[in-house]
């Protein structure tokens, strides 16, 4: 089987180590690893840091903590006693040989190169106790350090004669003191990392005998477990003792032959170096199966659900385009409904309009009759006037008659009189004769008179007739007249209900040209009934709104008036 895809992670690691990382390039197989690990089976069960991984269970007592503070102060006072030792040395080699110019500014340099250490060194300890801690600070640290004790065993170097063995000795003596600070520090490094992380796994060491016995073998494994992170050399031991018996077990397969084995085979000489063991290396290709198997089926998974989501999506779509065109047609419908119905109440608008410019025109009509009725109660009244003073005239005859009947009477009485004085003179024949005949006009006279009485009273009643007449003929005159002015009120109110009916016709058109909704139309329908009641908004009750609109509410009645004179405000004026 070919490798063709390297695998996400390798098989779980042992309890005891970090699991592997990957690195590039393939180096050199460890079959040529000597056969002499087997030398190192007495030390697998040893731990040669000295310390293991578990915290102390106990804060520190009071002389554990008086042991910690002599320790920091005897490494203070070491840190001091190099100082002392390396200035004057340093200074005085960087003024002569290094050409500073000057003796102070060779003292400036030696401290300079001291302080540079004393911080880094302070900066190290202190990302230490933060849990921070910096590990490329050291390497400068040690340059430092190095150049310094470089220096210091300069300036001791013998001049103008060769060197002998006590200038060997002088000159590595002058490196002692900083060697054993840098030592203490790193100690102290150590402790103070192991005090504040005291979960942080500790990495054996290797054994100094395994170096010295099997330097190239041990190097390799130094190697791997720095790369690869494996911090128990028992685990790394382990891991190269079953390579080499895998190894083995191959050239008895193939009889020697280890080229005859298959790639999977050969995982775990190839793997090696990467920090696999034997059983995750040989795992590799199931696992990596597996995982193609995943993935196919991830992938498979992805294209069914993209597949199902596009499909309800397009579901979803549908449904909605669906509802967005029922909707539609609902609000079509809707719309339909109250144009046909608004067109329906214009059209009962105008044919109303219609009947009462009839009515109007009927009531024209009676108001026309109603007026000649006025002119001929008007001529009625003019005969009863006439015959009334013809009445008066009558009635003057009539007292004028009786006038006359007195003035006879009075004649008669004469004639009597003188009757009566020629009496005694004419016979008594003529005298009766004479009294048959006054008798005669004496009765004729009364009868005149009774005649004359019966017409005065005749013609005062035909006055009171003509007098009672001539107010019925003034009554009727002024309910002509009445019938007359109410027949022009009529006929104006027609007038303008007939030019309202005008242009509430061309504002129905209007509006129908506009296309508005009900509810326009019924802001400007309550405008123009403002308009028809003064412009006043005040003015116009909400319960004719009402019957008006055919709405039952009156807070909808007063919405309507508000925006109507809104719209009034801004300027509205139906057609005229």
């Amino acid at each position: 089987m070919t490798l063709t895809d390297w695998p996400r992670t390798a098989a779980e690691p042992d309890p005891e180590t970090a699991s592997p990382a990957a690195v590039s390039g393939t180096p050199t197989p460890v079959s040529q690893t000597p056969g002499t690990v087997s030398e190192t089976t007495a030390f697998v069960s040893e731990t040669e840091s000295g310390t293991g991984t578990k915290p102390s269970p106990a804060k520190l007592t009071g002389t554990q903590k008086w042991t910690a503070g002599a320790i920091v102060a005897a490494a203070l006072a070491l840190a001091g006693i190099g100082l002392y030792l390396s200035f004057e040395h340093v200074a005085a080699f960087a003024f002569e040989e290094l050409r500073f110019g000057s003796l102070d500014k060779g003292k400036l340099f030696a401290v300079g190169v001291d302080v540079g250490i004393m911080v880094m060194i302070a900066v190290d300890l202190l990302m230490a106790w933060l849990k921070r801690p910096i590990s490329w600070i050291r390497y400068p640290v040690w340059l430092l350090t190095a150049a310094t004790v470089v220096l210091n065993a300069a300036s001791g170097a013998p001049k103008d004669r060769a060197w002998e063995l006590l200038d060997y000795v002088a000159a590595g003596a002058h490196g002692v003191v900083p060697v054993l600070f840098i030592m203490v520090v790193e100690l102290g490094r150590t402790s103070i990392d192991r005090v504040v992380r005291p979960d942080q796994g500790e990495r054996d060491s290797i054994p100094w005998l395994r170096w010295v016995l099997a330097p190239v073998a041990t190097a390799r494994i130094f190697r791997r477990m720095r790369l690869w992170g494996v911090t128990s050399y028992p685990e790394m031991i382990r891991r190269d003792q079953q390579l080499i018996a895998y190894e083995q077990w191959l050239k008895r397969k193939y009889k020697g032959d280890i080229s005859q084995a298959s790639e999977d085979e050969l995982l775990p000489m190839k793997m090696a170096p990467y920090g696999y063991t034997v059983d995750q290396a040989l795992a590799m290709p199931d696992e990596q199966e597996q995982a193609a198997q995943e993935r196919a089926e991830e992938a498979e998974r992805r294209r069914l659900d993209a597949e199902t989501r596009s499909e309800v999506a397009k579901a979803e779509s549908e449904a909605e385009r669906l509802r967005a065109k029922g909707k539609v047609e609902a609000v079509r419908a809707e719309v339909d409904g109250q144009t046909g119905q608004a067109r329906a109440h214009a059209r009962a608008q105008v044919s109303a309009a219609e009947r009462a410019a009839a009515l109007e025109q009927e009531a024209l009509d009676q108001a026309l009759i109603a007026e000649a009725r006025a002119r001929e109660a008007e001529a009625e009244r003019k005969e009863a006037q006439e015959r009334e003073a013809k009445a008066e005239a009558d009635l003057r005859a009539a007292e004028l008659e009786r006038q006359a009947a007195e003035k006879r009477k009075e004649a008669a009485e004469a004639d009597r009189v003188a009757a009566a004085e020629a009496q005694a003179i004419e016979t008594q024949a003529i005298a009766e004769a004479r009294q048959a005949a006054a008798e005669a006009n004496r009765r004729a006279a009364e009868t005149e008179r009774a005649a004359a009485e019966t017409r005065r009273a005749t013609a005062e009643a035909d006055r009171k007739k003509a007098e009672e007449e001539r107010l019925a003929k003034v009554a009727l005159a002024d309910a002509a007249r009445a019938e007359k002015e109410a027949a022009e009120a009529e006929r104006a109110a027609a007038e303008t209900r007939r030019a309202a009916a005008e242009i509430e016709r061309r504002a129905v058109e209007a509006e129908d040209a506009a296309k508005l909704k009900p509810r326009e139309r019924a802001v400007r329908k309550v405008a123009r009934m403002i308009l028809a009641v003064g412009g006043d908004a005040d003015q116009l009750p909400l319960t004719k709104i009402q019957h008006e609109l055919a709405v039952t509410s009156p807070g909808t009645a007063s919405e309507y008036r508000q925006e109507a004179a809104e719209l009034l405000a801004g300027g509205y004026r139906p057609e005229q």
